[in-house]
């Protein structure tokens, strides 16, 4: 089983740690097209508008068998005051009876320049377990990239740093999901559109989009029209990894599926006027970084408030001590009704009669 089949990207070679150094060659050489800088420079805001919504499609074996999801969510946020769009994906699923994640959290420019981006894979063999976590991050001109691999106990750390000049036309995990969005509203590939992108030893590489032209798709109960597009991934170093996803009108996917894997991911029935932009997605805790940053903050929040409240009412302790000593000296057999009985007594509104009949055992 290969790590490439989660990543979309091509495997990892055998690399060492530290950092990658831009050259001016691999500068020169690794462009985007005109055309793709183009397309980006014309987007319209109603365009990234439509594009606002969630979906979630299921992943099968080319058998049939459920394997798992794949969920997709497009929103207006912010970050630091700064408005923009965030990406959020996520997959789980098994293959060869391994389970697998991959989750994406990506903060873009209404051009589709990153802001930030985190990415998060993780693989559970039998032995061991496989992550990868990549983070990018534009600062002063610059995009910033660290990596962390963990195989079993073994850590490998990686950086890199490329000035935003060279990555003119950057397409990334999470950027690419809106950008395929656009490409399908428009149902049209402009011809030779090359992005930049970043491979998994963080070197510059090019990523192709292509049109598939249109075709038959049964989607549920309907038989329907879609457009099909086609993304290369190139690497120096391997043979490339192509995606080849077909879209509704409106954008959304159909199905979407890597050549040459037997995972295969289709919607499974369209989505009504209502559903749309509401489908509940499975959280991972761990693997959403926004999330799992918001529950940490609010368990300190709370932590905090439960201990001025004790601080300011002593006799809770005095309270819970007492009723403790009586429980593990009665050893009652029903704790919920001693403790019923127990606390009963300090009810300011139970009537003197109750109290006096509530003796313990």
């Amino acid at each position: 089983m290969k790590v490439a089949l989660m990543a979309e990207v091509p495997p990892d070679d055998d690399t060492s740690s530290g950092a990658v150094a831009v050259t001016e060659e691999t500068k020169h050489e690794q462009l985007a097209s005109d055309e793709a800088v183009t397309f980006i420079s014309d987007i319209e805001p109603v365009e990234l508008q439509k594009c606002v919504f969630a979906e979630s499609l299921i992943m099968v074996s080319e058998d049939g068998r459920d394997l798992g999801e794949f969920n997709v969510k497009v929103e207006f946020a912010s970050r630091v005051q700064q408005p923009c769009i965030l990406v959020h994906s996520q997959s789980q699923g098994s293959t060869d009876g391994f389970p697998f994640g991959i989750t994406v959290t990506a903060y873009l420019t209404v051009d589709l320049e990153v802001l930030e981006e985190d990415y998060y894979e993780y693989l559970k063999l039998e032995d061991h377990t496989v992550e990868k976590r990549c983070h990018m991050v534009k600062h002063d001109g610059q995009m910033e990239i660290n990596k962390v691999t963990t195989v079993g106990e073994e850590v490998t750390e990686e950086s890199a740093s490329y000035p935003m000049s060279a990555l003119r036309g950057l397409v990334t995990e999470g950027s690419h999901f809106l950008l395929m969005r656009l490409i399908a509203l428009r149902r049209k590939v402009p011809e030779h559109m090359v992005f930049v992108s970043l491979d998994q030893q963080l070197k510059m590489i090019h990523i192709i989009f292509s049109e598939l032209g249109l075709k038959q798709l049964e989607v549920g109960s309907e038989v329907l029209e879609v457009f099909g597009v086609q993304r290369i991934v190139h690497c120096a170093d391997n043979s490339p990894t192509i995606w080849q996803c077909y879209f509704l009108d409106d954008g959304r996917l159909a199905s979407r599926m890597q050549v040459g894997s037997p995972l295969i991911m289709r919607l499974l029935q369209l989505p009504s006027e209502i559903d749309k932009g509401f489908k509940k997605n499975s959280l991972v805790l761990e693997e959403d970084m926004q999330l799992h940053s918001h529950f940490l903050d609010r368990k300190d929040e709370l932590k905090a408030d439960h201990a001025l409240y004790l601080r300011q009412h002593p006799e809770i302790r005095a309270l819970i001590s007492d009723f403790l000593q009586s429980l593990l000296l009665r050893k009652p057999d029903d704790v919920l009704l001693f403790a019923k009985k127990y606390f009963l007594c300090f009810a300011p509104s139970s009537p003197p009669e109750t109290n006096r009949n509530t003796h313990l055992p």
